[in-house]
């Protein structure tokens, strides 16, 4: 065991540009699990990943944070229901109390935006110190997960997070089967074993839709292809999402499509992946 931390010390090392901050290894010392959801494109549903996956872990009786860091476009507080962003996250004694929802802790952006409408226009810098702050002077307490949505692409912020936390245990990409997607899912996967982060495995979303007059599957973007890519990468295949309507209205009223995944099969496929990521942390 000692070796193993020395070597993951070994390998922290060759990431330039963040020294170790001694709050943000406390904090996160206090979380078992920690795991980024990425893409390298925008628009294939990783928030949408991220939510359910943390809202179902906390079905299972784990205790369960969600920190969003896409800093210019934070969705989390809409998809959670959250109507009142800016009073759900208090200050006590210095330290961020994160807001509550179906119960998880949520923490980012969206809750210090007293207009939702406007934009951040901020350089990086600011964005890592925000992202600190998030690690570090947040009350996160004691947590079996700590699920971490990511804006899209391979730049400041989810280099910072990995950066920044003293041991990330997996990532998780998401994707769409369409291959410009796919190609850029590629980079996402390289992006965390350059830094050290274990890849956990390959989302892929859209991948069928239902007819709902005759009930036929019609496969949008191809048939195969996040399996396919992840078999050829060596990493695990978790699942593949249909195109689902429901999870549009969902996520547009703030009630986790896996709350109620009796009534969608996207619901019971995210299930299913969510099984799979305990699964590989225990």
């Amino acid at each position: 065991m000692t070796e193993e931390k020395e070597q993951r010390k070994d390998q922290r090392s060759t990431q330039p540009g963040i020294p170790e901050d001694p709050k943000i290894t406390l904090a996160m010392s206090h979380i078992r699990h920690k795991i980024l959801v990425i893409s390298n494109k925008g628009g294939v549903g990783k928030s949408m990943l991220a939510v359910n996956l943390a809202v179902a872990l906390g079905l299972r009786k784990k205790a369960v944070g969600l920190l969003d860091i896409d800093i210019h476009g934070p969705s989390i507080t809409k998809m959670l229901g959250i109507d009142n962003p800016q009073e759900s996250m208090q200050v006590v004694e210095q330290k961020i109390v994160p807001a509550e929802a179906y119960g998880i802790k949520v923490v980012g952006m969206g809750f210090l935006l007293g207009d939702s409408d406007a934009p951040v226009i901020w350089r990086g810098p600011m964005k890592t110190n925000v992202i600190r702050q998030f690690l570090g002077d947040v009350s996160w307490g004691d947590l079996d997960y700590l699920i971490i949505d990511s804006p899209p692409g391979t730049g400041d912020e989810p280099l910072t997070i990995c950066q920044m936390i003293p041991r990330m245990d997996g990532a998780i990409i998401i994707t769409t089967a369409q291959e410009i997607a796919l190609l850029d899912s590629r980079k996402a996967v390289r992006f965390a074993q350059k830094l050290n982060v274990p890849v956990l495995g390959i989302v892929e979303n859209m991948g069928w839709l239902t007819c709902p007059k005759c009930g036929e599957r019609i496969e949008l973007f191809g048939h195969g292809n996040g399996e396919q890519i992840a078999a050829g990468l060596g990493i695990n295949y978790l699942g593949t999402l249909p195109f689902d309507p429901q999870i549009v209205v969902a996520g547009d009223s703030g009630r986790p499509i896996v709350l109620d995944s009796e009534k969608s099969e996207a619901g019971k496929v995210l299930h299913s992946i969510v099984d799979r990521v305990v699964e590989l942390m225990s």
